[in-house]
C-alpha cells in the first residue's frame, strides 16, 4: 500500500486514477508521495519515508530541487499539460495590448449613467483605438510546449513569427510551423519584432534577461509580454521604459506592488494555468508519473532526476537506487548484489548532471539486508525495493 499527500487541491480526475493500493494520508510525514501545486516546500522538512513530489504544473521554483536529490526524492513536473490555457491567455494579452479594450471597457463602465451614451461612444471610441495583429513581427523566446503553440497560434493571426530557443527538442521541432522563421541570435528578437513573448524557466542565465541593457536594443513602442515568471524581467527598468514611452504595452500574469497600476502595464492576476481543463489535464498527468514511478520504478519527467525506464518487472525483484554521478557506482553494487549469490538478469542507468539512477531487475528476492549494504556504499542516497 502506498500513501499519498495533496498539499493543494488536486482535481478529482487526476485522484480518481490511483488504484486501490494507494491510501490517501492527511499527514504530510506519512507519506510516500506527495502531489503539489503552489505550497512552498522550501521551508518544510523532507522525512526520510518521502519518495516522489509530483508537481502538477511546469513550474518547480516553490520546491528544493537540490534538497530533494540530495535526499534522494524524485521531484516530477507536468511540460506541456497547460500549454493550450496559457497559450490562449498569451494572444488575449496581444489583442488587449494592441488595441486599448480595457481603457474602452472602464470609459463605459464609468457613463453607464449617462443616458447619452450610445451617442457620446462615437464621439468617444477614437480614444481607444488601436492595431491589429495581422502583418506584425512576433518574437518567442523559448520554444518549449508553450512557445511551440503561441507560435503556431499567431501564424494564422497573419503575424511574421520569430522564433528563439538554442536547445530546441526534436518533439518541439516538429510541432512548429514551417512558416515560423527559427532565429539563432536573439538579438535579433530584440531589434525587429513589434511584440516579444518570454517562455523560458527561470534560471540564472535567464533572470531579469528583459532589463535596460536589452530594451534599448528593441523597436519604440514594443509589446512586451511575460506569462512564464515574474523574475525573467527587471520591472524597475520596465517601468522606466514605460514612463519614456520605449514600451508601449508590457502585459504580465504576476502583479506586484512594482508594476501594478502602472501606466502601459496591463497586470493579469495569474491566470495562465487557470483553467478547468488546464487543472485537470496536469493532475492527470502528475499521478501517472507517480504510479508509474512507485509501481515501476521508472522516472519520466523529472527536473532532478534523469528519464528512466526499464519497463514492467517480469522477475523475482527490482532495486532503485538513487545515488550521485560518481564512478565505480555500477561496479560496486553488483559486488554487493553478487555476495548474496544474487543474479541481475536487466539493468539500466541514467545521470543528469551531479546526480544518477539505476533500476536493477533481479532473480531472487531482495532483502533488506542487501538494502542496507548497498545504502553504506558511499555516494548511495536512497534504496528502494520497487517489486
Amino acid at each position: 500500500m502506498f500513501k499519498y499527500n495533496c498539499l493543494n487541491p488536486i482535481a478529482d480526475i487526476g485522484l480518481e486514477l490511483f488504484s486501490d493500493e494507494y491510501e490517501f494520508t492527511e499527514n504530510f510525514e506519512d507519506s510516500e508521495a506527495v502531489l503539489v501545486r503552489s505550497a512552498n516546500l522550501h521551508q518544510k522538512p523532507l522525512h526520510d519515508g518521502l519518495v516522489a513530489i509530483a508537481r502538477a504544473g511546469a513550474g518547480v521554483n516553490n520546491i528544493p530541487l537540490e534538497e530533494c536529490a540530495d535526499k534522494g526524492i524524485v521531484v516530477f513536473n507536468t511540460p506541456g499539460a497547460n500549454s493550450n490555457g496559457v497559450k490562449e491567455l498569451v494572444l488575449a494579452g496581444m489583442l488587449l495590448a494592441s488595441r486599448d479594450i480595457v481603457g474602452g471597457i472602464n470609459w463605459v463602465t464609468s457613463e453607464k449613467d449617462n443616458e447619452n451614451i450610445a451617442k457620446l461612444t462615437e464621439k468617444e471610441k477614437s480614444r481607444f483605438s488601436g492595431t491589429e495583429l495581422k502583418g506584425k513581427k512576433l518574437g518567442v523566446i523559448g520554444l518549449g510546449a508553450i512557445g511551440v503553440k503561441v507560435s503556431n497560434a499567431a501564424t494564422h493571426l497573419g503575424m511574421t513569427v520569430y522564433g528563439y530557443d538554442p536547445y530546441i527538442s526534436v518533439d518541439a521541432a516538429w510541432s512548429l510551423s514551417r512558416g515560423i522563421k527559427h532565429i539563432q541570435n536573439i538579438d535579433d528578437i530584440y531589434t525587429e519584432c513589434d511584440f516579444i513573448t518570454v517562455h523560458v524557466p527561470l534560471l540564472d542565465s535567464t533572470k531579469e534577461m528583459i532589463n535596460k541593457n536589452t530594451i534599448a536594443l528593441m523597436k519604440d513602442h514594443v509589446v512586451i509580454l511575460n506569462f512564464a515568471r515574474d523574475l525573467l524581467v527587471h520591472e524597475e527598468d520596465m517601468v522606466a521604459a514605460l514612463k519614456e514611452g520605449k514600451v508601449k504595452k508590457y502585459v504580465t500574469d504576476f502583479p506586484n506592488p512594482t508594476i501594478a497600476g502602472e501606466k502601459g502595464v496591463i497586470a493579469i492576476p495569474h491566470l495562465g494555468a487557470s483553467t478547468q481543463e488546464s487543472e485537470d489535464n496536469c493532475a492527470v498527468m502528475a499521478v501517472k508519473e507517480l504510479r508509474e514511478f512507485m509501481e515501476n520504478g521508472n522516472i519520466k519527467n523529472s527536473v532532478n532526476y534523469p528519464n528512466c525506464d526499464l519497463g514492467v518487472c517480469t522477475q523475482a525483484s527490482r532495486v532503485a537506487i538513487n545515488h550521485r554521478n560518481i564512478k565505480n557506482m555500477i561496479g560496486q553494487f553488483a559486488s554487493v548484489i553478487g555476495s548474496y549469490d544474487i543474479n541481475i538478469s536487466d539493468m539500466v542507468n541514467k545521470s543528469k548532471g551531479n546526480y544518477a539512477y539505476t533500476l536493477l531487475d533481479l532473480e531472487e528476492k531482495m532483502t533488506s539486508e542487501v538494502v542496507d549494504k548497498l545504502m553504506a556504499i558511499d555516494g548511495v542516497l536512497k534504496v528502494r525495493i520497487v517489486k
